[in-house]
């Protein structure tokens, strides 16, 4: 052979290398994807149970040292159910939603003006309609209404928009949300916030008058963050299964459909603009939710938490994952969450590298649009509801041979 095939260009060699440390990515997909149903729910049971003890057993390789590990999960939590929110409204509809952050501003302030006592709203009180032990849980399921109403309002005359303009109006929307929070002083008490707003009252007792969420059970490894953290599995897994019901069914299939080409969907009898808007609905009440739950932890809502660079984290997440695959998101969710809370009082060269915490998430991106762009764990869609066993049913069917 010629000298020109067998030497490598260095550039090749690059690609080779990276596209081989991401190949783990594929690997799990396929094995996942050949595992029989009840195997699943066996591997997911135990899965999200080792990762419930994780703050209880937290190896020393994977300990944040300059924070606590519960409250990194606690936020974790939090972050991934915004993840899979946006994997509905990006990844499945694949509709560009930049201001995203406006949603989990709806949901958090929706909670913050029923419940905190600076706001002339409140609600909560012994002479009022809400008593302070039911308050938060009360008001949970009021702000996915009001911020699915909210989508739905947003939604109905943009979604017939697409591509960048579409993702010019979700970010106009998010600033007006954190514009009017700010300005709107009298409401919101403007840049100075929303405090004491009410959170889940339980396992109250002497040592902890204020029950194991409260801010005041700080100490051990069962503090307030892990709590809230296990809080936040749980409605991580309920929204799991309400999501994978709906990519499975019609509505699932449409949005792949629309996701992939819009123009052939409708020429296929599919109606884009409603499953768009249900999309964009759906997605916007799981962002309410995570909302709320911020609101119970921090027990404070204030606008400069829901600014443009949030969203971009937001959606980075999902693009690090993998659009469209839920658990994929929830990894992007960890390695936003949990990288710049490990690096967080490491130095290297008297720079603290968890104020670099942008710097390394844009790089990750720019490698992955050139090697990976569908993320590190991409989805495989059926849009078949029963594929698999079609495909498994044919492979098992002898071929007839015919003779003339």
């Amino acid at each position: 052979m010629s000298d020109q095939h067998t030497q490598q260009n260095p550039g090749e060699n690059t690609s080779s290398l990276v596209r081989t440390l991401l190949a783990p990515g594929d690997i799990i997909r396929e094995q996942w994807s050949t595992l029989p149903r009840v195997a699943k729910w066996a591997v997911g049971v135990i899965g999200f149970g080792l990762l419930a003890l994780l703050p209880l057993f937290t190896p020393g390789f994977l300990n944040t040292p300059g924070i606590s590990f519960g409250g990194t999960m606690a936020q974790f939590a939090m972050v991934a159910i915004i993840a899979i929110g946006l994997n509905v409204v990006v990844g499945q509809a694949g509709l560009l939603d930049l201001g995203y952050v406006g949603f989990y501003a709806v949901g958090a302030y929706t909670v913050a003006l029923l419940t905190s006592p600076s706001s002339p709203w409140n609600i909560v009180g012994v002479d009022k309609f809400l008593s302070s032990d039911w308050a938060w849980l009360a008001c949970v399921p009021l702000a996915m209404a009001i911020t699915a109403i909210a989508g739905l309002i947003l939604g109905t005359p943009t979604l017939r928009l697409r591509g960048d303009y579409l993702a010019i109006v979700t970010l106009g929307f998010g600033e007006i949300i954190r514009l009017m929070a700010d300005n709107l002083s009298d409401i919101t008490n403007g840049a100075r916030g929303l405090n004491q707003v009410a959170y889940p009252r339980l396992g109250e007792s002497e040592k902890l008058p204020n029950g194991v969420f409260s801010s005041g059970n700080s100490t051990g490894v069962a503090n307030y963050g892990t709590w809230w953290f296990w809080l936040g599995l749980a409605l991580i897994v309920g929204i799991l299964l309400l999501v994978g019901n709906l990519e499975r069914s019609r509505v699932g299939r449409a949005w792949i459909a629309i996701r992939e080409d819009e123009d052939a969907a409708e020429v296929m009898g599919v109606n884009a603009f409603k499953f768009k808007l249900w999309a964009f609905t759906i997605g916007a009440a799981i962002g309410g939710l995570s909302g709320a739950l911020y609101a119970g932890q921090v027990q404070y809502v204030a606008p400069q938490t829901f600014n443009i660079i949030n969203s971009m984290l937001f959606l980075c997440a999902v693009v690090l994952g993998g659009q469209g695959n839920k658990l994929g998101v929830i990894f992007g969710a960890f390695v936003i969450v949990y990288l710049p809370n490990r690096l967080l009082g490491v130095e290297f060269l008297g720079i603290n590298l968890g104020d670099l915490k942008y710097l390394f998430f844009g790089l990750a991106l720019v490698v992955l649009m050139i090697f990976r762009p569908q993320g590190l764990f991409p989805a495989r869609q059926h849009l078949l509801t029963y594929g698999k066993a079609a495909r498994d049913l044919l492979r098992a069917t002898p071929v007839k041979e015919h003779t003339s």
